[in-house]
This record gives structure tokens, C-alpha cells and sequence, in this order.
């Protein structure tokens, strides 16, 4: 008894004393509001920015699923589901677990660049208009993946939303965010230089270039032509010239990062563990282990998912000799012909023989923790190749064509491979080009919207319905968030 009046003196002391040797106001609190004060705030602030500029790898897949590049595959049909329904054109606003990660991600992106620009006036430093131009880019990227994936999408810039905002706020014509997206790369690519010293920061040739790619989407082909020439006359970067399908799918191996053909690349790492729980915290380039063959064993690669499957229409496209096939795709069923030790299983939830060789998993860049989720291949968003045969087709498609400079990007690609010349001319050329591009981007994630933007979905894609597969659908959940305020897209 004695024992417990001491503790409960002790405890009474402790209360009635604790005002005076304890300050409970805290010495330190900050908020949004109170944030940037000093350069390093700006600095830690853009590069959250980037953080979530790594999970546009869901653009890829639906780039490839969606097209006649790819079929979905995976372990069952029923293992992510939607992506089988995309693959099939039979998705809808249910079919939304990729669809919601792909919008829920972008905003977090320009969530996070708003908020820069909100505060911007807080503070001035030397490289504060770089920095700007940094987080421009980065806000252009994400409302870009948005739009060629969505369509009208809700345009928010400068600003944070409210709560109320956030119930209410329509969707805005893809028209403005388009407008957006060319304001916002304009300005970056006045404010960046051709390089940067710090790897994976956007360059002036990413702000080029990723401009020229919207004014291609918009059939803005005078636009695209100005632009798209700049980088390639002023830009630091030049062709590889490769004889082999080994040199040339070694170009998107880590050993190659930022080669001389590379305009941005997204910078994944495999030094962090990741895992199911939370994606969105990745570094690694989560598309690579799931491009794997399922439990594959022997040399070179290592196992993976089975997911987004070359088609053997895309196999058998290539021309005779043109090396960028077996760069671009692994016959799986030809490499274990060759290989006895080769071992692997078939998923069931579909299997071509083939896999996108650009992006498989291999046993020399392993990561750490959860080997399939922790790739450090980078992702290739912009390469010279590309750019060229941008730059081909906006000057053979604009108001007064010039087929000759079209020719000559076109070969310029052509001739790094030991191909043969094109001298095609008019419709005939863009006939050329868009074949070209379908060669050198196989794998690359470009291919759905390209169809769609040139007209040509209806006949490539099996159960494609014009007036409604051009954009995909928004996710049920969240037009119901938004309160009914998002109108969902025609004929989903």
C-alpha cells in the first residue's frame, strides 16, 4: 500500500508540475502555406514533382494492350482483368484498376507542380527560372498522358483545388488542355539548356520534343515541323548506326543509358525494394519483370509475368533483313530451340512466343528486394529515331509539304539499320513514315494512339468502335467522387 501512495504522489507531482518543465506549443510546425522559405524548399518540392513521373509506365502498356501490337497475357484471364478487357475492346467505366492508378497518378504529378507555381512569388534565387521550366515540362507531361488517354480531362493550374472544388470541378475540352500543354513546353524549352548536369533532369530537347509529339497529336503539322527541326539541328544528339538485333536492342539495356540517341529518358533504380502495397512509391521501372517470361530459366533473362505480349502480325510485319525485329521482340519459342537450357512456363491468360525484348528483365540488372518490381532499366520516352519520323511527318502532312526534307529524316532512320532508301512521295510517303514509326517504336508504348490519331484504329484493332475507343473510359469511382460533376465519354 505504502508502495502505491508514493506512485500516486509521484504521478499528482508530475501532473501539476509538467506546465513548467515541458513547453507544449510546438517549436516548429509547418504547413503548405508556410513551406517555401528557402531555395532548398523549391528544390525538395520539384523533386516530388519528378517522383511520380515513373509511374507513366501504365501509358505504355496501354499503348501496346490496346493496340494490334500486343495481347495482354499474364498468369489468367483473370489476373488484371481490366487489362484483358482493353485488349479485347470490351472495357468500361468498371474495367478501371489500371485506368484509375494511370488518372490518380498524372493529378498526383501536376498536384505537385501546381503547388510549386502557387508559391512561386515567395522567393527568389539563381536558378529559380530553370527550376520553373523544370516543373513546366513536368506539368505538360503529366496533363499530356492524360489527354491522349482520357480526352477532356479537368485543367487545374497554378493552384491547389479545394474540398468543394474537388466535388464540382468539370471537365475541361481536350482543346484547352492542349493549349496548356503547348504553354507549358513552350516556356520550358526557353528556359532549359541542351543539357543538364544532373542525370534525368529535363533538357531543352525533351521540352522540343515532347512538343512536337502534342502538335503530331493535334495534326498540327506546320508547328511540329519548326519545332521538331530546332532539335534536330541544334540539339546535342546523333544516330547509332547498328548491324545487329543484339546492338540494336542493347540500346535500351542500362549499360545505354542516355546514349547519344536518348532525348529524355525517365530514371528508375534498382537499388529500393518495392512491392504490391504501394506502386506509387517505386523507383524501378515496374514494366520490365512484367514482361518476363513466367518462371523462365536459362541465360540472359530472368523470369517475370508474361504481361503485354508481342503479336506474331507484329513479328511477321518487319521487312526481310531489317534487324530491328528480333532487336524488338524475343522469339521466345526460337531462342529455347537454341538454347536446351531454356525453360519457362506458358500463362493462361494468353501466349504468342513472343515477348518485347526492349523492356524483359535480364540477369545482369537485377534489383533488389522483390526482383520482379525492382528493375533499373530506364524507360525511353524520347528518342532521336522518333523524333525523326515525327519531324518526316509533319513535313510531308503540312499545308505545303516538302517530301523531300520528309524523305530525308525518314532515311536517316532507315540507313543507321543497312536499309535500303524510301523515294515514296505524297500519301505514299505517309504510308511509309507510319510504318517506319510502327518499326522503330514497336514496344515503346506510342502505337495505340498513333492509330488513333492517323485513322487507322478502326481497321488495325479487332472490336474497335469508332465515336468511342478513340479515349478510354473514366473510372466509375471517379465520376462518383466527383459527384456526377465529370460527364462520363460518349457511348461508354
Amino acid at each position: 500500500m505504502k508502495a502505491k501512495y508514493i506512485l500516486l504522489t509521484l504521478l499528482l507531482m508530475t501532473a501539476f508540475s509538467c506546465e513548467d518543465i515541458v513547453d507544449i506549443e510546438p517549436q516548429f510546425a509547418q504547413d503548405a502555406e508556410s513551406y517555401f522559405q528557402t531555395e532548398q524548399d523549391y528544390e525538395n518540392a520539384l523533386i516530388g514533382a519528378y517522383d511520380m513521373i515513373g509511374q507513366s509506365f501504365l501509358s505504355l502498356w496501354l499503348g501496346e494492350i490496346a493496340s494490334d501490337n500486343s495481347i495482354a497475357g499474364g498468369e489468367s484471364p483473370n489476373d488484371t482483368r481490366s487489362l484483358h478487357e482493353i485488349d479485347e475492346m470490351v472495357h468500361t467505366p468498371e474495367s478501371e484498376l489500371e485506368l484509375r492508378r494511370h488518372l490518380r497518378f498524372m493529378y498526383s504529378g501536376i498536384t505537385r507542380t501546381n503547388f510549386i507555381f502557387e508559391f512561386k512569388d515567395n522567393l527568389n534565387f539563381e536558378r529559380k527560372d530553370e527550376l520553373l521550366a523544370e516543373a513546366s515540362f513536368l506539368r505538360a507531361y503529366y496533363y499530356f498522358q492524360l489527354v491522349k488517354v482520357f480526352g477532356d480531362v479537368p485543367l487545374v493550374v497554378d493552384r491547389r483545388l479545394s474540398i468543394d472544388e474537388a466535388t464540382s470541378l468539370a471537365r475541361t475540352p481536350k482543346e484547352e488542355v492542349y493549349a496548356q500543354i503547348e504553354t507549358d513546353l513552350i516556356a520550358a524549352a526557353e528556359g532549359l539548356q541542351w543539357t543538364s548536369p544532373v542525370k534525368g533532369r529535363v533538357t531543352k530537347g525533351a521540352a522540343l520534343g515532347l512538343l512536337g509529339r502534342a502538335y503530331i497529336y493535334q495534326d498540327k503539322f506546320d508547328e511540329a515541323a519548326i519545332v521538331l527541326d530546332e532539335l534536330i539541328s541544334d540539339g546535342p544528339y546523333s544516330l547509332i548506326t547498328v548491324s545487329t538485333s543484339g546492338e540494336y536492342v542493347e540500346l535500351f539495356s542500362v549499360a545505354q543509358e542516355g546514349n547519344s540517341e536518348s532525348v529524355f529518358e525517365i530514371q528508375h533504380t534498382g537499388q529500393e525494394g518495392s512491392d504490391f502495397v504501394a506502386p506509387q512509391a517505386a523507383e524501378s521501372n515496374w514494366a520490365i519483370g512484367f514482361h518476363s517470361p513466367k518462371n523462365y530459366e536459362g541465360p540472359v533473362y530472368d523470369d517475370g509475368n508474361s504481361y503485354n505480349l508481342p503479336t506474331e502480325e507484329l513479328y511477321n510485319s518487319f521487312a526481310a533483313g531489317d534487324i530491328r525485329r528480333d532487336g524488338a521482340i524475343l522469339n521466345l519459342i526460337a531462342w529455347e530451340t537454341s538454347n536446351p537450357t531454356v525453360s519457362y512456363d506458358v500463362g493462361t491468360g494468353g501466349f504468342t512466343g513472343y515477348y518485347n525484348h526492349k523492356y524483359m528483365r535480364r540477369a545482369n540488372e537485377l534489383g533488389a528486394g522483390d526482383e520482379r518490381l525492382t528493375s533499373p532499366r530506364n524507360h525511353r520516352v524520347l528518342r532521336l529515331p522518333e523524333v525523326l519520323l515525327m519531324a518526316a511527318e509533319a513535313h510531308n502532312r503540312k499545308a505545303a509539304p516538302n517530301d523531300a526534307q520528309a524523305q530525308m529524316y525518314l532515311n536517316m532512320v532507315r540507313s543507321r539499320l543497312g536499309l535500303a532508301d524510301v523515294n515514296a512521295s505524297g500519301t505514299a510517303l505517309t504510308d511509309a513514315i507510319w510504318q517506319e514509326r510502327r518499326w522503330e517504336t514497336a514496344g515503346e508504348g506510342l502505337r495505340f494512339f498513333d492509330l488513333v490519331r492517323t485513322g487507322q484504329a478502326e481497321a488495325a484493332i479487332d472490336g474497335f468502335v469508332v465515336g468511342k475507343h478513340e479515349v478510354f473510359p473514366i473510372p466509375r469511382s471517379e465520376i462518383d467522387l466527383s459527384g456526377g460533376a465529370w460527364r462520363q465519354n460518349d457511348n461508354y
